[in-house]
């Protein structure tokens, strides 16, 4: 026990309890707006591809280039260039508040991406099915597409779950707040390897049950 405490001499878990909070909220917070703006968005990346339902080039292009685009932009540079417009719609770039925007607009085109992948693998026999009923696209989309991709979908929530807790932990390098901050603060600048360590364990620990739960319900879904 007196090893113990001399190892974690350093560290306060209030902070790290307080910090933990943090990085739970920025991950709630941008997965539900990720979602929202990625779901669709993977949707109609699907529909407006080649040979899709809607099979429009000029669309598709657009939509791909402005997707890949936003990927290819490492998220700690990204972080710094949204400052002004995160400042714009937040008030602030610190804290909780001021690390949602860029983890959203991070997070978005990469989940729409494999969102249009897991529609892709929908068996067309599927689609072509419930078109010769006289389906609108509309109701193939929710009839047909949704639930047959749901599996694929929700790996793809998972998957993003996971790098959302990543990009969290970056966001500490502008102040954002959570396990990442409070590891650049006191592990990195102050020297503290015990804070380092502590924080690490616990995002992993975060990541390992986000894939659990994922897995579980891709499980459950599949059967179906």
């Amino acid at each position: 026990m007196e090893f113990f405490n001399q190892l974690t001499a350093n560290i306060d878990w209030v902070e790290i309890w307080l910090a933990g909070q943090d990085t739970l909220m920025m991950l709630a917070g941008s997965l539900v707006f990720t979602l929202v703006l990625g779901l669709p968005l993977g949707v109609l990346l699907f529909l407006t591809g080649k040979r899709q339902l809607l099979d429009q080039p000029a669309v598709y292009g657009v939509l791909s280039f402005l997707v890949n685009v936003l990927r290819s932009v490492p998220f700690v540079i990204l972080l710094i260039i949204m400052i002004p417009f995160t400042v714009l719609i937040a008030g602030t770039s610190l804290g909780v508040a001021g690390a949602i925007p860029p983890l959203v607009v991070g997070a978005t085109p990469f989940f729409a991406r494999l969102v249009e992948t897991a529609l892709r693998e929908v068996d067309r026999g599927i689609i072509e099915a419930t078109q010769s009923m006289g389906a609108s696209t509309r109701q193939i989309v929710f009839g047909a597409l949704l639930p047959e991709a749901l599996p694929g979908i929700l790996a793809a929530i998972t998957v993003t779950a996971i790098t959302l807790v990543s990009y969290a932990a970056m966001s500490g390098v502008i102040g954002g707040g959570g396990l990442g901050d409070l590891a650049i603060r006191f592990g990195y600048q102050r020297f503290q390897t015990d804070v380092m360590v502590v924080t690490v364990i616990l995002l992993l620990i975060l990541v390992q049950i986000l894939q659990m739960v994922g897995d579980r319900l891709v499980t459950h879904f599949s059967r179906k």
